[in-house]
C-alpha cells in the first residue's frame, strides 16, 4: 500500500498520552490499524516505534479513528 493509498483510507492509528493531551501522535493506517512502516519517513517511523514501545507508560493503547476527527 503506498503512502497516498494510506492517506486516502481515511484512518489513523492514534496514540493518546496518559498525561499531557498536547503530546498525542497519529499515523496513517488501514481500517484494521495496520501501519505500513516501510512508507513512513525516518522521523515518523522513529516516533511510531517509540509510541509503540511506551504503551502503558507514556501512551494509552492506540485506537483506530477516522482522519476526519482530527
Amino acid at each position: 500500500m503506498s503512502n497516498s493509498d494510506l492517506e486516502q483510507t481515511g484512518y489513523e492509528l492514534h496514540f493518546e498520552p496518559l498525561s499531557d493531551p498536547r503530546h498525542d501522535c497519529a499515523f496513517p493506517c488501514d481500517a484494521s490499524g495496520q501501519v505500513d512502516m516501510d512508507r513512513l519517513g525516518d522521523s515518523a517511523l522513529h516516533r511510531y516505534l517509540y509510541a509503540r514501545a511506551v504503551i502503558g507508560k507514556v501512551f494509552r493503547y492506540p485506537s483506530v479513528r477516522s482522519r476526519a476527527r482530527r
